[in-house]
């Protein structure tokens, strides 16, 4: 199994988990890169993944998938970002389902003989794809980092988070509109737990956003403001992405600038930006490198 080296159970808090001392250090606003749309590859589930799953032999789906995108990346005009997250049978998301934000699409059945079309179809010609039928998503989606064979932060953190958030949304009867996933990585595991939301903005269109140094204790906020009301966590963004609207309103009162919704038809692989908190552009700051 790829993530027997970490011993996760075991983990000291103090360094990996929520109490370890890089938590709150650094400034979160534009730590995340930019990205006009999000896929999601529904594939296995998180405790096989290996550390790099999107380039891995043993993983022909994920990789194929990633290397057929990068060959086109100059025919693609809208910057895409490539992430995968766990197959939930029991919620009918098979291996080889692919969730499309902030279009709100699933398409199911994509395999390594059909991955061609689906990238020609769906991101090329931003087309509906030809081998599948596109299914309308509706609510909210929470992506969790969990790739513990990655980082052991994101393998500490990420499922106390998952479980938090199950526990949170049961609460309140959002089970069938708050959905939360497992997610590899995100890039910024000294940023864990790393949390990205799609959800409808004040005005229905799909926003997301991406969160870092997210606790348990976060969790209720998440869901009463955030998701509820469309307010933004400032303290905690670290990037906004997708369709956004003119203004946000973060939970402090404060109006958080960002960009205009995308226009149909414009070449959007390059000048797509996203705004983080006070103001502060992702796009003007590279991501954060930080090492394993």
């Amino acid at each position: 199994m790829a993530s027997e080296n970490f011993s996760i159970a075991a983990a000291d808090d103090s360094k990996h988990g929520f109490s370890r001392p890089e938590l709150y250090k650094e400034n979160l606003a534009g730590t995340a890169d930019a990205y006009d749309r999000h896929l999601f590859v529904c594939y296995k589930n998180r405790q096989v993944w290996p550390s790099n799953v999107e380039t891995s032999d043993s993983d022909p789906l994920p990789k194929l998938l990633a290397t057929t995108v990068k060959s086109r990346k100059n025919d693609i005009t809208i910057k895409t970002k490539i992430t995968v997250c766990e197959a939930r049978e029991e919620a009918g998301f098979l291996d080889g389902d692919v969730l499309l934000f902030p279009e709100m699409i699933k398409y199911r059945g994509l395999t390594v003989s059909n991955i061609d079309g689906f990238v020609e179809d769906v991101m090329v010609n931003g087309k509906p794809w030809s081998a599948g039928v596109p299914d309308e998503m509706a609510g909210s989606y929470v992506f969790v980092c969990s790739h513990a064979s990655r980082d052991v932060r994101c393998g500490v953190c990420g499922p106390a988070l998952i479980d938090k958030f199950n526990e949170e949304i049961e609460l309140r009867g959002l089970k069938d509109q708050v959905f939360v996933w497992a997610c590899s990585h995100l890039g910024g595991h000294k940023y864990a737990g790393n949390v990205i939301i799609y959800c409808p903005g004040s005005d229905g269109k799909i926003m997301g956003h991406w969160y870092g140094y997210v606790t348990p204790n976060d969790v209720p906020e998440f869901l009463d403001h955030h998701i509820a009301k469309g307010e933004v966590i400032q303290r905690l963004l670290r990037c906004q992405m997708g369709q956004s609207v003119k203004e946000v309103r973060g939970t402090d009162g404060q109006k958080v600038p960002s960009e205009e919704p995308i226009e149909k038809g414009k070449n959007q692989n390059v000048g797509g930006c996203c705004q983080g908190a006070n103001g502060v552009s992702c796009c003007m700051s590279p991501p954060s490198s930080d090492k394993n």
